[in-house]
């Protein structure tokens, strides 16, 4: 998947406006099958099974014992014995090695990689894109259906990572070609383009939807990125409850927080968030602080103005609407403490 086709921009604002195309099949796959698959997934990650059923997905974490994150991803209930999973690349062998070293006789998981490609189409007019195709759309946000475009299977699900009304799309792996053609020609008819790595970034960040590696990691917890959502708090077992379950009653020390540019300055990753705080007994000044450091940054094509997301340490109290400073090559850029998303999300 390349960078971007015709520019980052463009094809944001194509997502935004009509309809983008994200060709994603270096995203993991991998197959849980055998009695109680369903029952041993939800023992393992971190959201609760039991609220949804088959023809469903939902957002999951695979989390150490110690609370860290392996990898956040996306369960397909397919039957009680069936549960398919789509986790980010890089962590696919470790969440697959993860749930084979704990499965119990009978159960089967395997790296399904190179059975299904995936093709994100994403914007206000991915339904018609796909009703080009005479493939379902009208399901519920996190609704997945299987069906067949000449001849290849695809299974179509409505989610995404742009905030947009949209659908992934897994198609048979052999055959992907067949219907990514078709897509690009659809996606093009409306009005909208292929899009790359770029855009799918600057669309996320906008959203405020974290990415393992920056916002998730083994030293970056649920709580942490603001995911206690994604935990069935309720369950009686799920890997690391122990230490998220702590974590949650003391109140995680640093949180997820968004930062809007109120000066000139793009914003990257690993930058310092300087803010209130002064100590009389060091004699700091207000702005000189260290409060936190972004994990996200980027230009937004949608507000026109530079935006991260950040972890800032929850002793400093800071507040959304508050004033901080993040320091860009010695240069202090002001920004806005804010909630994301940073533009409205349109997925339902």
């Amino acid at each position: 998947m390349p960078v971007s086709y015709a520019g980052t921009v463009a094809e944001h604002t194509a997502t935004r406006e009509t309809v983008g195309l994200f060709d994603v099949s270096h995203l993991g796959k991998a197959l849980v099958r055998g009695p109680g698959a369903a029952a041993y997934v939800n023992a393992a990650l971190t959201n609760d099974l039991n609220r949804i059923g088959p023809g469903k997905a939902q957002y999951t974490l695979c989390c150490t014992e110690a609370g860290g994150v392996i990898d956040d991803l996306i369960a397909y209930y397919v039957s009680d014995d069936e549960i398919f999973l789509v986790p980010n690349a890089a962590n696919t062998a470790a969440v697959v090695a993860e749930l084979q070293k704990h499965a119990p006789a009978g159960l089967t998981i395997t790296d399904e990689h190179r059975s299904y490609a995936v093709l994100a189409v994403q914007g206000p007019k991915s339904a018609d894109v796909l009703d080009a195709l005479g493939l379902p759309t009208d399901m519920d946000y996190m609704g997945y259906a299987d069906a067949e475009y000449d001849g290849v299977f695809v299974r179509v699900c409505r989610t995404g990572y742009t905030g947009e009304h949209g659908y992934e799309l897994l198609p048979a792996w052999d055959r992907a070609g067949v219907v990514f053609d078709a897509l690009v020609a659809a996606v093009r008819a409306a009005g909208g383009e292929p899009a790359g790595l770029g855009a799918r970034d600057t669309l996320r960040t906008e959203m405020g939807y974290p990415l393992h590696g920056h916002e998730l990691s083994l030293d970056i917890s649920p709580l942490q990125a603001r995911c206690g959502w994604a935990i069935g708090w309720k369950k009686d077992a799920f890997w690391g409850r122990d230490a998220l379950l702590a974590e949650k009653e003391a109140g995680p020390s640093r949180v997820l927080r968004g930062l809007k540019a109120v000066g000139r300055g793009v914003l990257r990753a690993d930058l310092a968030v300087l803010g209130p705080g002064a100590s009389e007994a060091t004699g700091d000044k207000p702005g000189d602080t260290r409060i936190g450091t972004t994990t996200s940054g980027t230009f937004s094509p949608t507000l026109k103005v530079g935006i991260a997301l950040a972890l800032i340490d929850t002793a400093h109290d800071i507040a959304d609407g508050q004033r901080v400073n993040v320091d860009v090559r010695g240069r202090a850029v002001e920004c806005e403490v804010v909630k994301p998303p940073f533009v409205a999300a349109k997925t339902r």
